[in-house]
């Protein structure tokens, strides 16, 4: 399997998983495998999404990816400002912290510090559902530097260090993917590279033995959210497998699905994302007029950012 098809399987994966778990937001455990009993999902509707829409994690990820191209690399004063004109636009769906960020007033370099100064809390995975795109970008240039433009872009959101770490993981794992390698094997290469301050923490929830049911916190928190879909990638052998154990965890259910689908697409590529999850993938701009990408527009962002 050749890299773009990696690459366009990462990005377009995250967006389906996405879609699929939306309609499932805040449900109990179980629920997902007890409407698709034969195991067949499909992408339906519910809780205010239609049949196949993404909501503002994949919606992020575009902002973010189309930026990169747009610049050359990394401009975050730019990314910021398409952020702030996006949550402007009335999005479905907004997370309060990256909400309160983007309307403070303050400026791309201080808005998220000076949020965690006045809350202490910063630590959702706000910035990790938004990262398949920069991940696939960045890639090429190496373990280091992917992991450098994960933290630099979680920080325009999130405070706490914890996110920006999680994030950079979650480049690494699918630096390692994109190149064919084991993902799940390379969690330990990039623990070493957490910073010392959050390595254990991290460590613990990304261990062989770790399941979702051992998490100390809701899965909209940054560490079980990665920590469940390395689990998920670790106990299937398939992107669907994978991206539907995600959503049966019940919780954040579009977001575990999507950092999900956007490991599990860059281990299985794009041709094991099946038809009927991507015939009806559909992804709003709010903010940008009547913008609206489906998953061919995906996939040709996703080679662009792999070129």
């Amino acid at each position: 399997m050749d890299r773009a098809n990696r690459a366009a399987g990462s990005v377009v994966g995250s967006a389906v998983g996405d879609a699929l778990g939306a309609p499932f937001e805040f449900a109990r455990a179980g629920v997902y495998s007890e409407k698709f009993p034969d195991g067949v999902g499909e992408m339906n509707g519910g809780g205010g999404w239609d049949p196949g829409e993404a909501t503002d994690d994949t919606q992020m990820a575009v902002l973010v990816g189309e930026s990169l191209l747009e610049h050359g690399g990394l401009e975050l004063p730019d990314i910021f400002e398409r952020f702030r004109r996006w949550a402007g636009g009335e999005p479905k769906d907004i997370g309060l912290q990256t909400e309160d960020v983007l309307t403070s007033g303050d400026t791309w370099d201080i808005a998220a510090a000076l949020h965690f100064q006045r809350t202490g809390r910063a630590a959702g995975n706000g910035s990790l559902m938004r990262a398949a795109t920069s991940a696939v970008y960045f890639a090429a240039a190496g373990q280091d530097a992917t992991m450098s433009a994960a933290r630099r872009i979680a920080a325009l959101t999130h405070g706490d260090r914890a996110a920006w770490e999680g994030t950079a993981v979650f480049h690494e794992l699918v630096r390692v993917a994109l190149e064919g390698g084991d993902a799940v094997r390379a969690v330990p290469r990039a623990l070493a590279r957490v910073h010392e301050d959050h390595r254990a923490r991290w460590a613990s929830v990304l261990t062989a033995d770790w399941h979702p049911e051992r998490a100390t916190e809701f899965n909209g928190a940054v560490w079980p959210c990665l920590g469940s879909a390395v689990w998920a990638l670790r106990t299937t052998d398939s992107y669907e497998k994978a991206v539907a154990a995600a959503v049966d965890l019940g919780g954040d259910t579009d977001t575990v699905a999507a950092v999900t689908g956007g490991l599990a697409g860059a281990v299985y590529g794009l041709d094991a994302i099946p038809r009927r999850w991507t015939e009806p993938l559909h992804v709003p701009l709010p903010g940008y007029g009547d913008r609206v990408l489906d998953a061919a527009e995906l996939a040709a962002l996703a080679h662009a950012l792999a070129g």
